[in-house]
């Protein structure tokens, strides 16, 4: 029986197989208006009600089959929404179906969407907007079962002034001429086939171009942005071919790209068929494009085998880490996979020390009930899942025992939402039928309770290549211990000259974890490195943390200027609380989030107003 703590809906007693959205796209209202058909069925004797997820939506009318419903919509709940409770016209038996339509609008208040000024677009002639469903955010765009436990197809009617991409495969597109003010509109069709959790159904609106850089592959940004994407994403078919030979066939037809505005939150969301990218990865040199190893790790882990609910991310986000790392080491070398997971390794212990080792949102399997998802969110699931993943596959034999169980993992459970006993039971039967018991016994040797409910970091202290690490620590050390001269001479601009992208970032961390170096070191730094100018977005990040935990109050502007255009929350969270706890910048922080508050999606204004002690 499906179990989520973050739901409202009665799972237990119906389930949705199929949903058909037909809305139009109003960006004067910045509304979503129109309808929402559920195919559901009943899985219990008896159904008198269907009681679907919702939030800050406009329910309006519910039917079936041509006669109006009695509907409620329940107090809201501060976290999980108001629960929309409809009263069938006839119970329904077990296994019975029946179609349901709600028409509905969205509010300014659905955190779903982001509606974007011209302004805030790169072009500055149109307006913009995008869906970000995950967590529980699909019940702001949409009455829904929102819950990853809840697997449908979905078709979309999409009616607007300029293009719509979906996460969903393009039918039909239908000109109208008719249009109130003159403006032509059309209407887009869309249909996604394989079965998908909620928090995948994923919108953009705005003025797009698309260029094709694959054979299955399009990459869609506005024109003003397209030929930079275009070229920076040219190895997308190669890490989809890797991914394909590591595990199953890809199962989703397209995999398309979406660069949006910079307000976008993440680096990355899966949308299956349409991946959603922040622009913070254009370096202008393919240095960041591993986040697309990523997503498209995902096509596997988390889209077709997805986990039952957010107690169970681990599930989507440590395979998903593993099986990046694997396409990496296979496309560039297994050291570049290992140094991924050292970098993984401090963004791990960064976020545990940010909650707290003993925090319950530190453990791998944490409970949720009465949390809100998007409070546990950090690199625990991705990172923890991805050490306990690398340690099971050393500690049963390497890669030539576990690269066929991940392929099996995934046959096995394609299409499914499955929880960690579900993993768990299936790797022990895996392991059994292939190798016998001797890899039983060593299962068994496991320390499974700390590794899936213990807090802090994980029990196990894996060891990676440190090949590509070692040059960073040295030129750390050459700093550190030139930090007592009052002009330093034996730095150079050549230091960094052979490093990848990756090992700057590194070099940069270790600095940030030493004892701040002097001011008249840090303008060393940036004259030999340039460092204050780079394109590149996750070394300026570490540059101007590096700088914010020495109070070099000569990087402040710098730092404003990148947190108020990056929506990323990954770096612009980290820059906010820094600046925060820097010397005089607590309210030069909190007059820059809430002067710049609209730019945010509203997931990452909310997390950053609480990092900033704005809000609860």
């Amino acid at each position: 029986m499906p179990y989520d703590p973050t739901s409202q809906s009665n799972l237990d007693e119906v389930s949705t197989s199929h949903i058909h959205l037909v809305l139009a796209v109003d960006f004067a209202a910045k509304t979503l208006t129109g309808s929402a058909a559920l195919d559901v069925e009943a899985i219990a004797e008896n159904v008198s009600k269907v009681v679907l997820d919702t939030s800050y939506i406009d329910v309006r009318a519910v039917s079936a089959a041509g006669q109006a419903l009695d509907f409620n919509l329940g107090v809201r709940h501060e976290k999980y929404g108001s629960a929309l409770t409809i009263q069938l016209a006839q119970p329904l038996a077990k296994g019975e179906k029946t179609k349901i339509i709600v028409e509905y609008a969205t509010t300014q208040e659905c955190t779903a969407c982001q509606w974007l000024e011209p302004s805030q677009t790169v072009g500055k002639k149109h307006p913009y907007l995008f869906t970000q469903c995950q967590a529980i955010h699909a019940r702001s765009l949409l009455p829904c079962q929102d819950s990853p436990s809840i697997k449908l197809t979905y078709s979309a009617d999409i009616t607007t002034p300029l293009r719509a991409v979906m996460s969903a495969v393009p039918k039909e597109e239908i000109k109208h001429d008719n249009a109130k003010d003159g403006a032509a509109i059309t209407t887009f069709k869309f249909e996604q086939r394989q079965r998908i959790p909620s928090y995948l159904i994923a919108l953009a609106v705005g003025n797009l171009e698309g260029r094709e850089i694959g054979p299955r592959s399009t990459v869609w940004t506005e024109p003003e942005v397209l030929e930079a994407a275009a070229w920076e994403f040219v190895d997308t078919e190669n890490f989809i071919k890797t991914g394909e030979e590591l595990l199953t066939p890809y199962d989703w037809g397209r995999y398309d790209l979406l660069v949006l505005p910079a307000s976008f939150p993440y680096g990355g969301m899966e949308n299956p068929c349409l991946t959603f990218v922040t622009p913070s990865l254009l370096a202008g040199d393919r240095s960041l494009v591993d986040v697309v190893a990523h997503e498209i790790a995902h096509s596997w882990m988390g889209n077709l085998v997805t986990s039952q609910n957010w107690e169970h991310f681990w599930l989507n986000e440590g395979f998903t880490v593993f099986i990046e790392r694997k396409i990496l080491g296979r496309m560039k070398g297994k050291e570049h996979s290992e140094f991924s997971a050292i970098l993984g390794h401090k963004s791990l212990q960064e976020s545990i020390d940010l909650y707290g080792k003993d925090h319950p949102f530190t453990a791998l399997r944490p409970c949720l009930r009465g949390e809100d998802p998007d409070d546990s969110f950090s690199r625990v699931p991705y990172e923890k899942g991805f050490n306990l993943l690398y340690y099971l596959e050393k500690h049963l034999g390497g890669a030539e025992v576990f690269e066929p169980y991940l392929r099996a993992h995934v046959q096995e459970f394609a299409g499914r939402s499955i929880n960690t006993d579900d993993w768990k039971a299936f790797l022990y039967t895996f392991m059994e039928k292939e190798h016998g018991q001797e890899k039983v016994d060593l299962l068994n040797k496991v320390d499974w309770e700390t590794w899936l409910s213990g807090t802090g970091m994980p029990p196990v202290d894996n060891k990676f290549d440190d090949t590509l690490a070692k040059a960073c620590s040295c030129l750390c050390k050459k700093w550190d211990d030139s930090r007592h001269e009052a002009h330093p001479k034996e730095f150079e601009s050549s230091d960094i000259a052979e490093f990848s992208s990756t090992q700057t970032v590194v070099f940069l961390e270790k600095v940030a974890d030493l004892k701040p170096l002097p001011h008249g070191h840090l303008d060393l730094m940036d004259e030999m490195y340039h460092l204050t100018t780079v394109r590149n977005s996750e070394i300026r990040l570490r540059w101007q943390l590096l700088c914010l935990k020495a109070d070099y109050e000569k990087i402040y502007p710098e730092v404003v200027a990148f947190a108020s255009t990056m929506g990323r929350m990954k770096m612009a969270r980290p820059l906010f609380r820094t600046l925060y706890k820097a010397k005089n910048g607590a309210e030069l922080a909190r007059e820059t989030f809430l002067k710049h508050k609209s730019f945010y999606h509203p997931i990452a204004a909310t997390m950053i107003a609480k990092d900033l002690g704005l809000a609860k």
